[in-house]
């Protein structure tokens, strides 16, 4: 998995400072309507220092002053924590748009080619982009095969390999061609490429609320409504009692009531969420994927390269019959003598390794025969008229029977033994007899079975899809502990399953490459596409993995989660401050008039002024106390929600009882000094 790539620095932070007082600008504050509540309070109190008996009180200068001065740090402290989420992400989005140049494109125009501006290139136009060029566009590959740098969006070194069909034939614009030669078809009108849209996301100038967060803070603003409908009908009931409320003292005690600390970093949170799934070379479509994916039930996974590492070697070679281990040997490496396939390669490794050997004169002049589908076979013909095949045992036992051939006795029992642990068995026969068997081995990531029991301690359901068969398939899935699988699958069954899954009330997450992956990836409620992928799959997925591992779906539920956990535990922290706001604030307002109301001063606080300007004091600087925690997340730890929610009730809802009472109490030790 990539490393985090985006940190704090100074340049992030002296720019996140400008952009507080710039936010002051109050069309930008409605957008936040309990920080531009907080706001108008700063403005008011301000007009009093200036006309202390405007609304004929006589608190002194000094202490609307100081109220004044709080509040503005209150709310420049809120917009900080904003514009240092969105910093980040317009780092990184600088850094983007450094590596979009203007490039000059091989433009096919019938049967000439003429270098035109890659800005003018447009959909379903045709280029040609040689060693040393850079793509012009989003495009698919439609003839040739190249090693492409995509280091200027992936941050990785190592080339990747671009070819005509399949699923590595997507390629973005911006990246180098780096050998051979490739003919690309555009897929993207110009300020719609890959790179324009990532620039735009991280930017955060197209960031929408999700869900959850348009209800939180629908939540907040409608406290936000009770207490102000409190605070304003306050000074006639104190009348009654012949108390006077002074104006100063009304608007800090409704900054304190209302929900300033979690309106405060509310957005921030939102947006270093989105922040931490792209640190991962991980690109998020919207929020709402980043915070559907915390809501996870059930994960889909594709069981070659996501479980296992899908590079299946030779391990053992296995004859039937009265056939021996070299005569299976040493067909098997004749049949792999020009098979460039992996396991073709690993064949000859394998021979070479314990020492067995073969003829490789007698394949000169050979004809090899390449796999396909179809036959699910390979081989090479050989000019004295031999035919050599190795390949699946069922599509061999079919060709050999074909041929009047006898199939051994024990064939079966040994290929049922490769599949039972695990393996994948391969028939090597040559005419009319069958030599053999072929044990490829597929192993098992380490630690997946680890990371699937954190799933399962999540509450999550993981699936495994392959295209073994039943008991291969069987053996993986116990050995890497996923909790059911589906073999011999097909693009159409991973539809169903997530359809299913869905009509039971659960949210799905998915992974995928291929075009026959983008149904599915549709369907699924976070679908993650690999940037190796298909454009099909890029543009039907909300999220698009960079790297390319499948994997990283663990760790993107792993961020939703810490997301969805950060925006709670704050919140709890924020409305539990209150309780010790009440304690200081209400005694002070009323425990001159009302000297019974002295027992709930229970921090003995100095003065009703020093009082009401601790409480405020503590009010704002916990924002910026807190901006660390909203930026990189709470720490997440697999358990059930039961588990979940007493720990944060514990520690956010307790400690945020615990800590104003310390906090305002040690500011008012420094206060009275003043007051």
């Amino acid at each position: 998995m990539s490393t985090k790539k985006s940190a704090i620095n100074k340049d992030i932070v002296l720019q996140a400072a400008k952009q507080s007082f710039i936010k002051l600008d109050p069309r930008i504050m409605l957008r936040n309507p309990i920080m531009f509540v907080v706001e108008l309070g700063f403005i008011i109190t301000l007009f009093l220092v200036f006309v202390p008996d405007a609304f004929g009180g006589d608190v002194s200068t000094g202490f609307n002053l100081a109220v004044a001065f709080v509040l503005l740090f209150t709310v420049l402290f809120a917009n900080f924590a904003e514009a240092l989420a969105e910093g980040r992400g317009k780092a990184q989005a600088d850094s983007l748009k450094k590596s979009k140049k203007e490039i000059t494109a091989n433009k096919v125009s019938g049967s000439s080619v003429k270098q035109v501006p890659s800005t003018e290139l447009r959909k379903g136009d045709v280029v040609i982009v040689a060693q040393g060029e850079m793509i012009p566009g989003d495009g698919e590959v439609i003839e040739g095969l190249a090693s492409v740098d995509e280091s200027a969006i992936t941050g990785e070194s190592a080339p990747v390999i671009k070819e005509a069909g399949g699923d590595f034939s997507s390629v973005t614009g911006g990246t180098k061609v780096i050998s051979d030669r490739i003919k690309v078809r555009i897929t993207s009108d110009p300020g719609e490429s890959f790179l324009d849209r990532m620039i735009s996301l991280v930017e955060g100038a197209k960031r929408q609320k999700t869900p959850n967060e348009i209800a939180l803070n629908t939540v907040l603003v409608s406290l936000t409504i009770i207490f102000l409908i409190v605070v304003i009908t306050l000074p006639f009931f104190a009348d009654y009692l012949d108390i006077r409320l002074e104006v100063p003292v009304l608007i800090a005690l409704l900054v304190c009531l209302i929900p300033t600390t979690i309106g405060g970093l509310l957005s921030a949170i939102g947006i270093a969420g989105m922040d931490r799934v792209t640190q991962f070379n991980v690109l998020a479509m919207s929020g709402k994927a980043v915070e559907a994916s915390g809501d996870i039930n059930t994960i889909i996974l594709d069981k070659t390269g996501t479980i296992t590492y899908g590079n299946r070697m030779a391990s053992e070679f296995i004859p039937v019959g009265k056939h021996s281990r070299q005569d299976v040997a040493a067909w098997a490496a004749l049949s792999s003598v020009r098979d460039e396939t992996p396991e073709g390669r690993s064949v000859l490794e394998l021979l070479k390794n314990q020492n067995l050997s073969f003829q490789e004169s007698v394949a000169d002049g050979a004809e090899f025969v390449e796999f396909k589908a179809e036959t699910r076979m390979s081989g090479i013909d050989l000019p004295d008229g031999r035919h050599i095949r190795k390949g699946a045992v069922d599509a061999v036992k079919q060709w050999v029977a074909g041929q009047g051939g006898m199939i051994p006795d024990d064939l079966q029992a040994n290929s049922n033994a490769i599949a039972s642990a695990g393996g994948t068995p391969l028939a090597v026969a040559v005419d009319q007899t069958i030599y053999g068997l072929i044990y490829l081995k597929d192993t098992v990531k380490p630690g997946m079975r680890e990371r699937f029991e954190q799933m399962r301690k999540m509450g999550i359901k993981t699936i495994m899809c392959t295209g073994d068969n039943p008991l291969t398939a069987a053996t993986i899935a116990a050995e890497a502990g996923v909790d059911d699988f589906i073999a011999e699958s097909k693009p159409e069954d991973k539809i169903a399953v997530i359809r299913r899954e869905q009509a039971e009330g659960k949210l799905v997450a998915m992974t995928g490459d291929g075009t026959n992956d983008a149904p599915a990836l549709a369907q699924a409620d976070v679908g993650i596409a690999m940037n190796s992928g298909t454009v099909a799959a890029k543009e039907a997925a909300n999220m698009v993995d960079l790297d390319s591992d499948p994997s990283k779906i663990i760790e993107v539920v792993s961020i939703g989660k810490q997301l969805l956990m950060t925006r709670g535990a704050l919140t709890t922290f924020s409305i539990a401050n209150d309780i010790a706001k009440y304690f200081a604030i209400i005694p002070a307002m009323f425990m001159v008039a009302i000297p019974e109301m002295e027992v709930l001063n229970v921090m003995r606080l100095h003065s009703p002024l020093s009082a009401i300007l601790s409480a405020l004091i503590f009010n704002a600087v916990i924002i910026p106390l807190l901006i660390p925690l909203a930026m990189k997340g709470v720490a997440y730890k697999p358990m059930s929600s039961s588990q979940l929610l007493s720990r944060n009730l514990i520690i956010y809802g307790l400690g945020g009882v615990i800590v104003p009472f310390v906090g305002i109490k040690l500011i008012d030790l420094l206060v009275q000094f003043w007051v």
